[in-house]
């Protein structure tokens, strides 16, 4: 191309030199279930050091200000995928059986005609896979979810909770009971598993562009640490599986580098929710509640990314406010892939702002989580939990939340238990400005249940 610019400006028929060819990076998506805000050290410091993902952070920039799309796995995972509120697509909670889903009122999987980030990059190119927790239908007895391929992936490796499990990561064994099947990787070793897989795919896309959502599940409880390790108290099981974690990304990272790609690569590390239990508040860095709670503790996480020479090292945002929800047109925006036409998102193109610039919200976030009280009747009968509840002391929140600007509501979608928070002065939510702030709470809750209200 270089030649052909030099021949065509030697016969005067070019006067400028020829546009660069856009940069399309590999996209290295890390999300960790039940990570707590607290739980990356350099956010807030539970007691356990993470090293690698500090370093991480250090080569990038880290999100203070980072929101999940709910307190919970399922409808967390597809608000990222999607672009859009979870509830638009009829998950509310944890996927489960049919009978535990219906009594959620929900869907038993992902409608694949929903919006996907990764099948947008992969009509753009991008050869594209799913390693690890995937929690959008399939397993148990829903037999009948759609394949990897429907949502954009050339390979899905998911656990038992898929409609594509791999065999090393069990067929049908939870991966947190102590069984395991005969060619079941030990649960301890599961995020080295995805790494290996992680690596070699991308070493085989060779010089396509390659997109992996590693959607890792070590911190979910119940801890599983090394063998000889399990029999002790539950601190010091979350503190191995989290520096195994620890451990586990940094080996990928290092991966990257031996293959090259560490610098045309977009990394990204997120939460799905807040975390469960949160010991004493200390894995949510303090803040108030923790999964299954719309509290800050259930729905902030850690965020970091990386891309060396596009996006800053070193850089801390404090202030802008970034949701999942914002992931699929910032990182088409970033990737230069087109979104889908038609698409109407509920997040935004933040990729300004993941550059180093500043981009107020344009509209306030929505969140809702547990329509239901606990199951009874027959349901309780069959151990059903529809949506779980925190049991810690001032964790279970109200059930819609908004938050614009520096504000945040919560209530009931009855119309009760209204709650005010300026999270600019009071991030931890002890102070409820309902009364003082009458006003601001009144427009706020209007807004509030009007979104609720337009859900499915």
């Amino acid at each position: 191309m270089k030649q052909l610019a030099c021949l065509l400006a030697c016969l005067g028929l070019l006067a400028l030199p020829l546009p660069a060819a856009p940069a399309r990076p590999n996209v290295l998506f890390i999300l960790v279930d039940d990570f707590g805000w607290g739980d990356l050290s350099a956010n807030g410091d539970a007691g356990v050091p993470t090293p690698r993902m500090d370093q991480l952070a250090r080569d990038g920039t880290r999100f203070t200000q980072f929101y999940a799309a709910s307190p919970i796995c399922s409808p967390s995972r597809c608000g990222l995928l999607t672009g859009q509120f979870p509830a638009r697509w009829r998950i509310t909670s944890f996927l489960q059986s049919r009978a535990g889903n219906a009594e959620c009122g929900q869907a038993d999987f992902l409608d694949p005609q929903a919006p996907s980030f990764v099948r947008a990059f992969k009509q753009a190119g991008y050869a594209t896979a799913h390693i690890g927790k995937w929690h959008l239908g399939g397993g148990r007895d829903v037999t009948d979810a759609p394949k990897f391929a429907a949502y954009g992936y050339d390979v899905g490796l998911g656990t038992y909770e898929s409609p594509e499990p791999a065999a090393p990561l069990g067929l049908k064994t939870m991966p947190w009971t102590t069984n395991r099947e005969p060619q079941q990787v030990a649960r301890h070793d599961r995020t080295r598993w995805m790494v290996d897989e992680t690596l070699a795919f991308a070493k085989k896309s060779g010089a396509l562009p390659w997109l992996v959502n590693l959607w890792l599940d070590d911190v979910h409880t119940p801890y599983r640490p090394q063998e000889g390790k399990d029999g002790r108290e539950l601190v010091a099981k979350y503190r191995d599986v989290l520096m195994e974690t620890d451990r586990q990304v940094g080996r990928l990272l290092d991966g990257l580098r031996e293959l090259g790609a560490e610098k045309n690569t977009l990394v990204v590390l997120a939460g799905d929710n807040g975390p469960e239990p949160s010991l004493n508040r200390t894995r949510a860095g303090g803040l108030r509640g923790m999964k299954w709670s719309l509290y800050e503790g259930g729905i902030r996480t850690p965020l970091v990314v990386r891309w060396p020479g596009v996006i800053a090292a070193g850089k801390v945002n404090d202030t802008s406010v970034v949701s999942a929800v914002d992931f699929f047109p910032t990182l088409c925006a970033l990737a230069n892939v087109p979104p889908p036409t038609g698409v109407k998102f509920d997040g935004e193109d933040l990729s300004g702002v993941f550059k180093g610039g500043a981009q107020p919200r344009t509209q306030p976030l929505f969140w809702e989580y547990g329509r239901k009280p606990a199951p009874t009747g027959d349901a309780k009968a069959k151990g059903i939990r529809a949506f779980p509840y925190p049991s810690e002391p001032d964790s279970k929140s109200p059930n819609v939340a908004v938050r614009e600007g520096d504000w945040k509501l919560l209530v009931n979608a009855d119309g009760t238990g209204v709650e005010l928070y300026n999270l600019a002065t009071d991030p931890k939510e002890a102070k409820n400005n309902a009364e003082s702030e009458a006003a601001t709470a009144s427009r706020l809750k209007a807004a509030a249940l009007a979104w609720r209200k337009s859900l499915p």
